[in-house]
């Protein structure tokens, strides 16, 4: 008799046990078929959350739909009247800024508990719940150990060191116009060092580039194969790149940022329940060990998810100087974000010869005039030093929302066609910067010439 009591009471928690089980699994049959996200993320990362959704939601069919992060807002733009995507998922906050500002997004309140409210000192989730961290990003420098050690290159620690002479022809980054993490790093790096330092900053490093890139991969791929020595790039390129065995290693500056990677749902989605169970799959434990994965590399927003890391995995939670030195205004990003890419192109991507001879031609005289004095000869380096600073524009002017507002089109090349305010603009700061690099050339090869 008590055999068959204790039977019938194991039976019953049995029945219970599954039963709860069951209904954890439940929520699958009530979820839509279809969810359609629009992503920038790599196949690596979208094919590994794709698989692993669909497993745990029986019947849902995921679609990721691949868009550069500026090409990924343009779109949800231009089909809000006909809306067919559900989530918008990318690293650039203040990518979902703007769509937020457009009123193409719709609030959601996650049911993940033990997230905390900041990763460095950046708040994880839009404070007016609009969109969604689910990972961590830092930006930084990777580079091939080979590459170095063959060239004698030392290892780079900060941002200036990619300024210097030593590093000229074996840089790579992606265009900001044409990467939203990489406009994250060149707005991190004007925030952190100063508008004008800032660019100061970014024309002596772009003047050593080897290449910039049509995509943000391109950097890692350009570093991981040796065609160059050192790539800008947010950190789970280097992070990835380190894990799947290349020759590479990986720092963050001093001068950086950390921000959430973000996921949001699109305004009208046709499969809200479909889009919200993915947000929450994102968030979940195991969702987040994902993250963790050889192939993806990402800052978990759980704490507790760091113990299942790799040893000298970066955990935000315990080092906090990660991110530390700059508190990135995002609304500030996204009011200038095409001005900003329109300056880089227009002085660093499609000048990038001439920069690059500019550059080249003050470092030659500033090599000849090592151990030697001779005052005439510094003053025009110092000119054509200026001269390659030389901005267009002070950031008050970059502040101003009607001046910035003209910034509407991006040029994938320099042959492409901008009209009305815009392309006058960019033709007169053309115009400027040309002639200024083409000054500096003059100038720094006559100084070299008297020594």
């Amino acid at each position: 008799m008590l055999l068959r009591k204790n039977y019938r009471k194991m039976t019953g928690r049995f029945v219970l046990s599954v039963g709860i089980l069951t209904c954890l699994a439940l929520p699958a049959w009530a979820l839509e078929k279809d969810l359609t996200v629009v992503t920038s993320y790599p196949k690596d990362l979208t094919t590994a959350f794709k698989q692993a959704f669909e497993k745990q939601n029986p019947g849902v069919k995921v679609e990721m739909l691949k868009k550069k992060t500026t090409a990924g807002v343009k779109y949800i733009q231009e089909t809000a009247s006909n809306n067919s995507s559900d989530l918008f998922w990318a690293s650039a906050p203040d990518a979902f800024e703007v769509l937020k500002g457009d009123g193409l997004l719709a609030k959601y309140t996650v049911k993940a508990v033990g997230i905390p409210d900041l990763i460095g000192s950046y708040p994880i989730n839009d404070p007016d719940g609009y969109y969604k961290g689910f990972a961590g990003s830092g930006y930084g420098m990777m580079w091939n150990t080979r590459y170095l050690k063959a060239k004698k290159i030392p290892a780079p620690k900060e941002w200036n060191d990619l300024a210097k002479a030593v590093y000229h022809g074996h840089t790579g980054m992606s265009a900001p116009s044409r990467s939203g993490t990489t406009h994250l790093t060149v707005e991190t790096i004007l925030q952190g060092e100063g508008w004008e330092n800032g660019w100061k900053l970014l024309k002596e490093i772009g003047g050593n580039f080897h290449t910039v890139t049509e995509r943000s991969f391109g950097v890692p791929d350009g570093v991981n194969s040796g065609q160059f020595g050192v790539g800008i790039v947010i950190d789970f390129f280097g992070l990835s790149s380190m894990a799947s065995g290349f020759p590479v290693d990986f720092v963050y500056p001093t001068v950086t940022t950390l921000v959430p990677a973000n996921i949001a749902i699109v305004k009208n989605s046709p499969h809200p329940e479909a889009a919200a169970a993915f947000i929450e799959f994102l968030l979940s434990e195991a969702g987040q060990e994902m993250l963790l994965d050889p192939k993806i590399r990402r800052l978990p927003v759980r704490p507790e998810t760091y113990a299942k890391a790799p040893k000298d995995f970066p955990n935000p939670f315990i080092d906090k100087t990660i991110g530390a030195k700059v508190k990135f205004d995002v609304v500030k990003s996204k009011d200038r974000y095409n001005l900003v890419n329109s300056m880089f192109d227009v002085m660093i991507t499609y000048r990038l010869d001439d920069l690059r001879e500019a550059t080249k031609a003050v470092q030659d005289a500033e090599k000849a005039m090592a151990g030697k004095s001779n005052a005439e000869a510094e003053k025009l380096v110092a000119e054509a030093r200026a001269l390659i600073a030389v901005l267009p524009i002070d950031e008050n002017k970059s502040l101003d929302n009607e001046f910035s507002a003209i910034f509407k089109k991006k040029r994938k090349k320099a042959t492409d066609k901008v009209t009305g305010r815009q392309a006058e603009v960019e033709q007169q700061w053309d115009t400027m910067v040309k002639s200024n690099y083409a000054e500096a050339i003059k100038l720094a090869k006559k100084a070299k010439s008297m020594l």
